[in-house]
């Protein structure tokens, strides 16, 4: 495990190694690096020709026995998400972890039947792990000026309730 932000929520080494090592069919050396935004975008940027940071890329070498790959997860996103999905940031870090190490094991979700075996998984472990259904709709909450500008909910709440006394 490697930190290269490490703000108080995120969980200790023990327990990330508990959730990588729920979903290993089998051996695998990994390395998981915790990192920021600006480490994040700079690593989809050169390996996936994507300008903005991303929650979880995994790198696997596949000819290497025991299997072998590395993770980087960016916080900052894990953050972000969770909380724009209504979701416990630990959850949504969990989900993470076991949906780049399913990826690192050879897992994909490029085709339909292949994601729904994947997400099939990830509930599975996650619910083991003690966490809700990460793919279940989670009330979503907004904050001001995420997503909306402050007041547009108020203004358009107004309106709505305009248009059905009329």
């Amino acid at each position: 495990m490697q930190r290269a932000v490490a703000p108080r929520w995120l969980p200790g080494n023990g327990k990330l190694r508990e959730w990588a090592a729920s979903v290993l069919v089998e051996d695998v050396e990994a390395t998981v690096r915790l990192v920021g935004r600006k480490e994040a975008r700079a690593l989809n940027g050169k390996f996936r020709g994507r300008r903005n940071a991303t929650n979880v890329l995994t790198f696997g070498y596949p000819e290497s026995r025991p299997l072998a790959g590395d993770i980087a997860i960016c916080v900052p996103v894990v953050e972000r998400e969770a909380s724009l999905q209504g979701k416990a940031r630990e959850a949504h870090l969990a989900h993470l972890l076991v949906h780049g190490m399913l990826h690192l094991q050879g897992f994909d979700h490029r085709r339909r039947i292949d994601a729904e075996l994947m997400e099939g998984i990830e509930r599975e472990i996650i619910g083991k792990l003690g966490y809700p259904d990460p793919y279940k709709p989670a009330l979503r909450r907004r904050r001001a000026g995420v997503g909306r500008k402050a007041g547009t909910w108020g203004r358009r709440r107004n309106s709505l309730r305009a248009q059905r006394d009329r």
